[in-house]
């Protein structure tokens, strides 16, 4: 038997009622550790409630799974982890591979983080978008950066998880996260973050010491966060209620407001910056074709395109608004090519 127990979000008291007996009669309680820490009282709390044996199981152990689906088949299993069980899809996978192993398992939910996060600071869960983690390398912060940028263009809340060495004992610090993705932004320039861009920074959910500070990330750059986990939420589209809840919940160092307005899709970034120097390219072709013919159904053709790619954006078919200035771009080098001209603008 492998039962997946949820800790919750407040130590040990956050145990469900029906995950202690459950404790109480399994043979090896496998305690993971990876997505959270859990404190050396709550962890003794855990060690008296329990008869059988304790092991703190670290990612490798939980990812690789034999050890505990071994012994599943004969005795008593726990996997116990903080918050919710299936937050984290390594479980996710391991009660899978039970399944199909013909081991019985069962589930005891409990509160997650991210869900309780989002409402102690007043924004409404339908408008989270995809959560992504940023680790401590500079390097790997492309991938969040996008899921931001995406996040926002689509007017919907990032969720930022912070990386956390079991190993090592290391948490990322919030102010840390946020330079580089402002490092992340002068290489990638969507504007998606900005010393302007406002942020929640959320700190040990659930906990008495709990906290929830927001504002510019330039107004944030010197606050002292306290002891971690911390979880950084970049607001997409803010719904009055929210901005409302927001001031009254947490610590807001700026009034709350929209990202969304200085983010605009690469399409329409692409498009801010080629319609104009397509028509400027146009402009200057036109005078050497005045007296040909034959070539200013191409001409017309060109301005044509350059019409419909802005129709085609201000419609939302941004892919065809593309192609669309593409083949203005097109038509235009070919006739630069026959002048023998430079076809690069």
């Amino acid at each position: 038997m492998l039962w997946f127990v949820g800790l919750g979000i407040s130590g040990f008291k956050s145990i469900p009622s029906e995950a202690l007996e459950v404790l109480s009669n399994a043979d090896i309680i496998y305690l993971e550790q990876f997505t959270s820490p859990i404190g050396k009282s709550d962890l003794t709390k855990i060690k008296n409630t329990m008869n059988g044996e304790l092991k703190l199981a670290k990612r490798w152990l939980v990812e690789d799974g034999n050890e505990i689906l071994k012994n599943a088949k004969k005795k008593k299993v726990v996997l116990l982890a903080y918050g919710d069980p299936y937050i984290a899809t390594t479980h996710i996978e391991l009660r899978t591979r039970a399944i199909e192993e013909k081991i019985k398992t069962h589930s005891i939910h409990a509160s997650s983080s991210l869900t309780s996060m989002i409402g102690e600071c007043g924004l409404h869960f339908y408008k989270v978008g995809r959560i992504a983690t940023i680790m401590s390398e500079v390097k790997s912060l492309t991938t969040p950066y996008y899921v931001i940028y995406k996040n926002i263009i689509e007017g919907n809340h990032t969720i930022l998880l912070l990386e956390y060495n079991q190993d090592k004992d290391f948490f990322l610090d919030p102010n840390n996260a946020l330079n580089g993705l402002l490092e992340t932004e002068k290489g990638q320039m969507r504007n998606v973050i900005s010393l302007s861009t406002y942020v929640i920074v959320a700190s040990r959910i659930g906990f008495k010491d709990q906290s929830i500070i927001s504002g510019k990330i330039s107004s944030l750059k010197e606050t002292d966060f306290g002891k971690p986990p911390h979880t950084i939420i970049i607001p997409g589209r803010l719904h009055f209620t929210e901005s409302d809840a927001l001031k009254i919940f947490g610590q807001c160092v700026d009034e709350p407001f929209d990202n969304t307005e200085k983010t605009k899709k690469i399409s329409k970034q692409m498009m801010k910056k080629y319609v104009p120097m397509v028509r400027e390219a146009l402009e200057e072709i036109e005078p050497l074709y005045k007296d040909q013919q034959e070539f200013q159904e191409i001409l017309e053709n060109a301005e044509l395109y350059v019409k419909d790619a802005e129709k085609f954006l201000e419609d939302g078919q941004d892919e065809v608004a593309i192609l669309s200035i593409g083949y203005a771009d097109g038509l235009i080098d070919a006739l630069r090519l026959a002048k023998g001209l430079d076809p690069k603008m």
